[in-house]
């Protein structure tokens, strides 16, 4: 008899774990790099047109390799102006590891920046409870929506603080990936609890229309080399169905035969390609981004 499920974020230590193994199995931030180089700078053309200080808020900025690329960005388009960079991030070890990195980065004379170690939904909390509604001029959430509660609320409170010429730009995976059709399939077997949602692209432009916002949506490429997946027993595989389901010791704990047609459901074309022998994951992305 499988133990019960539970959700991967209860171990944030395996949950890091996982996590590191998958961008190091995946293309996802080569995929979201390539974004930053090619589509950024006309996203971000007019947010700072005229100022001496553009704003800048990164929630959910995990250990800030996209952050400092898009701050690369910003930069290169305002050059010499003053960059004000505050970042939430609920995690003590990656703003730690986002504070090292600035350390080690040069060029980052004129950028301030400023860690609330929060949620979005405690930052939130906090600036009505202090009656503040700072705007902002680039606004971003990089795979982070998952982890709030109430999607539709999220997305209207972070747009309410765009300046006029600012943008919003949400990164997630996108509707047309491998995700979507696990997580519509077997998502209400996962041990999902309350501390993660499954969201992708495909969902947010119901709930952007019906707050009638305008957007532009971009579909990245990215894949995942899951061949570990399929060898009994190998700890890379196991951390990946970890991460893939969200639950701890998936393999261990599942019921066998969610396990076996997940398992079955991971090799068919929907989720993977056979390509030289390695079963790849489709994990594309999508980035929608949100006029004032």
């Amino acid at each position: 008899m499988a133990s019960p499920m539970r959700c991967l974020l209860t171990e944030p230590d395996r949950y890091l774990q996982s996590f590191r193994l998958f961008l190091e199995k995946s293309t996802e931030h080569q995929s979201m790099r390539e974004f930053m180089e090619r589509q950024l700078p006309d996203v971000i053309a007019s947010i700072g047109n005229g100022k001496s200080t553009i704003n800048v808020l990164s929630v959910g900025g995990g250990a800030g390799e996209m952050d400092l690329l898009i701050l690369s960005k910003v930069q290169a388009r305002y050059p010499g102006v003053t960059i004000n960079n505050e970042v939430i991030e609920p995690s003590a070890d990656q703003i730690s590891k986002y504070k090292e990195r600035v350390a080690q980065t040069s060029n980052l004379g004129n950028v301030k920046f400023t860690w609330h170690k929060e949620t979005s939904y405690e930052y939130e909390s906090r600036m009505n409870a202090e009656k503040k509604s700072k705007k902002w001029d680039f606004i971003h959430m990089i795979q982070m929506l998952y982890y709030v509660k109430d999607i539709p609320a999220t997305v209207r409170y972070f747009h309410s603080l765009l300046e006029s010429q600012g943008k919003l730009l949400i990164i997630l995976v996108s509707g047309k990936s491998g995700w979507e059709t696990l997580f519509k399939k077997y998502g209400s077997s996962f041990a999902l609890d309350d501390l993660c949602t499954f969201v992708s692209t495909g969902d947010l432009p119901k709930i952007l229309d019906s707050a009638g916002l305008k957007y532009q949506l971009y579909e990245l490429p990215s894949h995942m080399d899951i061949t570990s997946c399929f060898i009994e027993g190998d700890r890379d595989g196991e951390l990946l169905l970890d991460f893939m389901t969200e639950t701890l010791e998936f393999s261990k704990t599942a019921p066998p035969e969610l396990k076996r047609q997940l398992m079955e459901e991971l090799r068919k074309p929907g989720c993977s390609e056979n390509r030289d022998g390695k079963v790849l994951f489709n994990s594309n992305l999508g980035v929608i981004v949100i006029d004032p």
